[in-house]
């Protein structure tokens, strides 16, 4: 079993390794949906791995999740035996591909707000979370460069890709207000030093994303209506369809492995 902080909340650390985690998790497979389907040959592969990126992220924060839990459960477990309504992902990661605009705006939209969170978690009092971060930033900064130069690539492209774009955006910004939507449990968290709460990365997050959006000539909606639910295990009916195409080998053929 992991050893706590000073103060820390073994409940509360717990809940929000796995928002970390499943997130991570279901982007990462999103992700590889695109694999031999994306609009060109380097954009497949970076697509793919930009997926293994996420996925290996998952397995050290749902591993450190399970020891934190201390009930004997594994990674694997964590993310191929629950249901939906035990998964903490952010409603955004889950929502479907779309076209690659649609993809693209997602990811750049998750990727600024993921490389503050790892930025932050990087000085965390816990140093296996401290551990984790520092080297999950190094991949996460590139994801961020990646997408934000397309963004502003087809955004700032010919009519059809700006149209595609500003679709995209006007459709997936009602998501982005649940990264930065605190509880209890970040709060008790934030409290032991452990995470930063959410709420304190939305300053800087909105200063890169305006930025980035200028360039791209995209316009920002005006709407400040935010979807919630995700961190408290309340999801789309998206979320079933990617746990049945995930969680299938485990659950056809319980405790299978290679």
């Amino acid at each position: 079993m992991h050893a706590l902080s000073p103060g820390a909340n073994q409940a509360a650390f717990f809940e929000v390794l796995l928002q970390i985690g499943d997130t991570t998790l279901i982007l990462g497979h999103r992700d590889s949906e695109w694999c031999g389907h994306s609009p060109t040959l380097e954009e497949d592969i970076a697509l793919a791995n930009m997926a293994l990126d996420l996925i290996g992220q998952t397995q050290l924060w749902l591993g450190l999740a399970a020891e934190v839990e201390g009930k004997g459960r594994t990674a694997d477990d964590l993310a191929y035996l629950r249901d939906a309504w035990d998964f903490r992902n952010l409603l955004l990661v889950e929502r479907p591909n779309g076209d690659f605009g649609h993809t693209l705006m997602r990811h750049f939209l998750f990727d600024i707000y993921h490389l503050a969170l790892l930025q932050a978690l990087a000085t965390s009092s816990d140093r296996r979370v401290a551990e984790i971060a520092a080297k999950a930033c190094k991949e996460v900064a590139y994801h961020v460069e990646r997408t934000s130069n397309l963004i502003v690539r087809l955004g700032d492209g010919n009519d059809e890709s700006h149209r595609r774009m500003q679709a995209a955006l006007d459709a997936l910004w009602p998501y982005v207000g649940e990264m930065f939507m605190a509880d209890e449990k970040d709060e008790a968290v934030a409290a032991a030093g452990i995470a930063p709460n959410p709420a304190s990365l939305r300053a800087a997050w909105e200063t890169t994303v305006r930025n980035v959006l200028a360039a791209a000539t995209l316009t920002i909606p005006e709407s400040k209506f935010a979807h919630k639910g995700g961190k408290r295990g309340i999801h789309t009916e998206h979320l079933g369809y990617i746990l049945a195409d995930m969680q299938f080998l485990q659950r056809a053929y319980p405790g299978a492995s290679w």
